[in-house]
Order: C-alpha cells, then sequence, then structure tokens
C-alpha cells in the first residue's frame, strides 16, 4: 500500500529510537564479488544506519544471484535478518492482480474498457464510465479507503487513540472487500472518471472483485492457479484470513509515543496482522528470489502477449503540482527514470514493512525493509532505500539528475526535485 497507509496508522505521531541497528553482512554475493565489501552491501547497509530494523535485498542478472542482508529480523532477540525469509510486499500485490486481469483480457473473458458497472452493477458511482482501465491505471477517482480517519485505520493525528486501536485488536479485525469499497463510496470521488491519475487502494479491490465474478473463483485462487504455480514461486502465498507469516521472517514495528518526553517511546510489534483489509491490492507475502523471478517472467513475456504487455508497461507521467515526475504508471506497473535509464516495477507498504521491485529488464533487484522511526526517518530511510536501487542498477549511490520529492514519504506519490538527494518512489 501506499505510504499513506502506512501513516493512516501512524503519520507523524511515530517518534524513532535512538541509534542504528547493528548491521550483517552481505550473503551469497554473484560473479564473484566480495560480501561485506560489495558496494551494493555498504548501500544496504545505510538503510539499517537511517534507522530501519532490517533490510534485505536480491540483484539477479547475467552474473548470476547476489543476496545482501543489514540489520535484524527481531528487536527482542537480535537475530541478523534472513535474506530468505518471508516478508509482506503490500502493494507489489498489485502487479501479480494486474498480471491476472490481463491475462482475462486475453481470453476475452474481461474488456479493457468495459465499464465497472458491467461486472458490478450497482456498487460505485460512475461505474458506467470507471473502466477496467481506469481501475488498473489509477485514474478512477475513487476515494482510497485507506485515508478514513476511525474507519478502517483509527485516525492518525490521535496517538492515543492508535495505541487503543492496536491493544483492542485493531490490527488483527477481519474486513472484507466490500466493506473497504463501502468506506470507500462513503465519500464523494475525488476527481471525474478518467481525468488525471490518483492512487487509491480501492482500485484492486474492485479488480479482485471481477475476477471472482468472471471466473466464479477469489483473485487468491486465480492468482495462485494463473502465476504461483505455474513459476513455481513456493515462497509466496495470499495468508487470506491468517494472521501469521509462515516460515522465517523479520517482524514489523510500529514507533509509538508513549508519554510526553522525546524518551517516551516504544516499538510495537505488529508483524502478526490481518491484511484482509488490503485484499488484492497488497495482503501478499514472498520472498525476494520468488518476486525477481516472477518479474523476470512477467517483463520476458512469458505470462501475457506482447499487445498486452505494451498496454501494462505504457505509461503516463505522474504530476505532482503541475511538474511531471520522474515516474509515470501503466497498467500496474510503474517506470522509474534512474541516472542510468528507466526501469519498471512497483513498491509496496503496510504496516512494518516496506518492498521495492524493479527491472530494468535484464537485471532485477528486489528489496525489504522493516522501517522505523518518525516522518523524518522514513524520509532518511527511504532515500537509502532509493540510494540502494541507484547502486545495484547504475553501480552510483545517488542520482545525477534529480530526485524523488521528500513529500512521497508523507503520502503523496513520488515527484521531481533537484538536488543529490535519492528518494524511492512509494505508490503503494
Amino acid at each position: 500500500m501506499a505510504r499513506r497507509t502506512l501513516s493512516a496508522l501512524v503519520g507523524a505521531v511515530c517518534l524513532a529510537l535512538a541509534g542504528p541497528v547493528v548491521s550483517a553482512g552481505a550473503v551469497e554475493p554473484a560473479g564473484g564479488q566480495p560480501g561485506a565489501g560489495d558496494p551494493r552491501a555498504a548501500a544496504l547497509r545505510a538503510v539499517t544506519g537511517a534507522g530501519a530494523v532490517g533490510a534485505i535485498a536480491e540483484v539477479r542478472d547475467g552474473n548470476g544471484v547476489w543476496r545482501g542482508a543489514s540489520g535484524v529480523s527481531d528487536l527482542a532477540t537480535g537475530a541478523p535478518v534472513r535474506a530468505d525469509g518471508r516478508f509482506r510486499v503490500g502493494s507489489v500485490t498489485k502487479v501479480f492482480t494486474a498480471t491476472a486481469v490481463l491475462q482475462l483480457v486475453g481470453e476475452r473473458r474481461i474488456g479493457l474498457d468495459d465499464p465497472v458497472e458491467r461486472y458490478l452493477p450497482g456498487l460505485v458511482p460512475n461505474g458506467d464510465q470507471i473502466t477496467v482501465r481506469r481501475l488498473l491505471n489509477h485514474s478512477s477517482g475513487l476515494w482510497d479507503s485507506t485515508k478514513e480517519k476511525g474507519g478502517v485505520f483509527p485516525d492518525r493525528t490521535d496517538p492515543a487513540g492508535i495505541r487503543d486501536w492496536l491493544d483492542h485488536g485493531g490490527l488483527t479485525r477481519h474486513i472484507t472487500p466490500a466493506q473497504v469499497v463501502a468506506s470507500s463510496v462513503a465519500h464523494p470521488p475525488a476527481f471525474p472518471p478518467g481525468a488525471r491519475f490518483g492512487y487509491s487502494n480501492v482500485n484492486y479491490t474492485l479488480l479482485g472483485m471481477i475476477i471472482e465474478k468472471v471466473t466464479g473463483h477469489g483473485y487468491a485462487q486465480e492468482v495462485t492457479a494463473r502465476i504461483l504455480r505455474p513459476l513455481g514461486l513456493t515462497g509466496t502465498y495470499f495468508p487470506g484470513t491468517a494472521t501469521g507469516i509462515r516460515g522465517p521472517h523479520a517482524h514489523g514495528y510500529l514507533t509509538l509515543p508513549e508519554g510526553p518526553g522525546p524518551q517516551d517511546r516504544n516499538d510495537r510489534d505488529v508483524t502478526v496482522a490481518s491484511l484482509t483489509w488490503a485484499n488484492s491490492a497488497g495482503e501478499l507475502i514472498s520472498t525476494l528470489g520468488d518476486l525477481n523471478r516472477f518479474h523476470r517472467a512477467l517483463l520476458d513475456g512469458r505470462l501475457l502477449p506482447p499487445p498486452l504487455l505494451e498496454e501494462m508497461t505504457t505509461t503516463t507521467p505522474i504530476v505532482i503540482d503541475g511538474v511531471p515526475a520522474s515516474l509515470g504508471y501503466g497498467l500496474g506497473l510503474a517506470r522509474w527514470e534512474l541516472s542510468c535509464g528507466p526501469v519498471y516495477g512497483h513498491d509496496g507498504s503496510v504496516p512494518g514493512y516496506s518492498t521495492q521491485l524493479w527491472s530494468s529488464g535484464d537485471r532485477q533487484v528486489s528489496l525489504s525493509v522493516t522501517p522505523r522511526g518518525d516522518e523524518a526517518q522514513f524520509v532518511a530511510q527511504l532515500e537509502a532505500e532509493g540510494g540502494f536501487l541507484e547502486q545495484a542498477f547504475c553501480g552510483t549511490g545517488q542520482r545525477g539528475t534529480g530526485a524523488a520529492a521528500p513529500e512521497a514519504a508523507a503520502g503523496v506519490a513520488a515527484g521531481v526535485a533537484q538536488g543529490p538527494t535519492v528518494v524511492a518512489p512509494k505508490l503503494g
């Protein structure tokens, strides 16, 4: 989900604990590269140096597979984070959902320019004007349910309310797709359908519902049958109503104030959580290797015919305050301009976890971070994520021509600002 999703839970009320996390060395260097001395390992350690609890990454290309790990998986035990562990991928789920939808388009069971009303009559306002394409590229105008104050999430400006919500099981509540849609349509649309880009998780909730309507199977069953099993992605699964994470995994945390002083803060473990609210927009659990294998298969044309892959990767620049961003969005895939050229992919954030998945075509990079801290520290960690991606793709630690706007970490899609700082995209 977007950084706004994380902000819906903690926002500006999060405070950081002092000091960087202990770093672990890189593992499984590719192509004979040294482990801890590899510049990618240094770039990964910069993420935990900025305050993240842990960070793991994998780079796949013609030279082989490089994996790195820095930080810890559990603040209580101090156990090193494992690069082969599972994690919540957030809105990287959208790439899987979009791929399944486009497969159904290729089978002529869904029409890209069919209105939502054809599949889900009477469910959303302007359903006769919102097309499947507009759901995929976030131009529907539908209000994002994760911004609800006191609905799906507590008011992010109320620390006491957040603590009470957590203490009374708010994070493990079961929330149905119908409830997510109802929360959205209770608010007026943000803009007329097709008028502009506006990231809204409910778009992908609706796409999951359309998959179910057309196939008679839940979206998780369809994505599993169409993508996970054929590609042998055995570390990837949809948790449904289960609240834990199977197998080795990093713990996720939210940093909350527990008193009036700057020292009165606490990292709350939010690993056990229901992601039913995220559904087909963000519930998936995966591994670095599985994400990279999926992404390579997708961009190599093994999952979609060429015309539909071209539709997916044809992006429109995102405009913030009248300025085109270095980020564009297609049909479930974003295009991000690095100093050495464009990469395609997506990011994701759910409470406790931040994910990046990008590909230049011949190289795939996946990154999972367990962040913590206040908004300033989230920006610093996001900058470090961007620095790692720049290093992994371009061999440099910073951009030469521009960077994503810092306000991205506060819940706005990444934009462009002049300067040397790299901020990784935060769409969802």
